[in-house]
Parts: structure tokens; C-alpha cells; sequence
């Protein structure tokens, strides 16, 4: 059985641009063999990710996700059983949020910048799907 999981959070301070690359690197050789594809999306300090794959790889990685010390406040904001990936191309894909329209942020938000913590898990989902459909996300499978 497929789920997806959508959480967001807050990255501790010391989390730079190199932390991140080898944060998307373990994933990337990692998620493979959990049979776990998805996409993080980094900015301003706030960590957004989907997560596909079996029930018990997902659980698994998300429990392991929730207790590591480089975020805080780490809330799931969406959980559900699906038919079918919406991103199985990516073992851990990246938004390049350099290649973001803000007007898409304004699109799902009060303001132009990335708050799943103000938004439904639902409006953050849709937002990814966009953001996938205009090629805003980049990484290899």
C-alpha cells in the first residue's frame, strides 16, 4: 500500500547551503532502498517535504526525520493512502526556489513567501504539484 506524507519545519540555525546538499545526498542514496521518492523544498529557515512510498518505509523514515536535531517544530500536515506516486521520479528532489515565481507563493498565500505552517496541507500539496508541472524542481532520480 502507497502513501504520501507532507510535514514541514524549522531548521535549527547552523543549517547552510552545504548541510542541505548533504542532507538531499544521504536521501538521495537512502530513499532507494526504503522505496521512498519525494521532494524538499528549503527556504527562509522552513524545511517542506513530501514523502511517497510503502506504509512502513515512509513511517519509518518520517520517525526518523521527526527526532533529528536540525529542525524543530515538526508538524505532519498531511497523511494519506494513495494509488499512485505523484513524484517517482525523485529519490529526494529539490525545489530550486531561485526559479520560483513569487507570484506563485502569492497564489496559495497571504504573503510571497513559503508558510506551510499558515496554509492547509492540501494548499502546500497543490503548490508542490505546480511547482513540479513548471519544472521548478530539480535533482536526480
Amino acid at each position: 500500500m502507497l502513501v504520501r506524507l507532507m510535514y514541514a519545519s524549522r531548521a535549527v540555525p547552523a543549517i547552510d547551503q552545504e548541510e542541505l546538499v548533504a542532507i538531499l545526498r544521504k536521501s538521495k542514496s537512502n530513499n532507494p532502498g526504503l522505496g521512498v521518492t519525494g521532494v524538499l523544498c528549503f527556504s527562509e529557515g522552513i524545511f517542506l517535504q513530501v514523502l511517497e512510498g510503502g506504509r512502513s518505509g515512509v513511517n519509518k523514515l518520517y520517525n526518523r526525520i521527526a527526532t533529528d536535531s536540525r529542525h524543530t517544530n515538526v508538524e505532519l500536515l498531511c497523511y494519506e493512502e494513495i494509488g499512485e506516486r505523484k513524484f517517482a521520479g525523485w529519490s529526494m528532489g529539490q525545489v530550486n526556489m531561485s526559479r520560483m515565481n513569487p507570484a506563485l507563493l502569492l497564489k496559495y498565500s497571504e504573503r510571497p513567501t513559503l508558510d506551510p505552517f499558515a496554509v492547509s496541507g492540501h494548499v502546500s500539496m497543490a503548490l508542490f504539484q505546480e511547482l513540479m508541472a513548471t519544472a521548478s524542481i530539480v535533482g536526480q532520480p
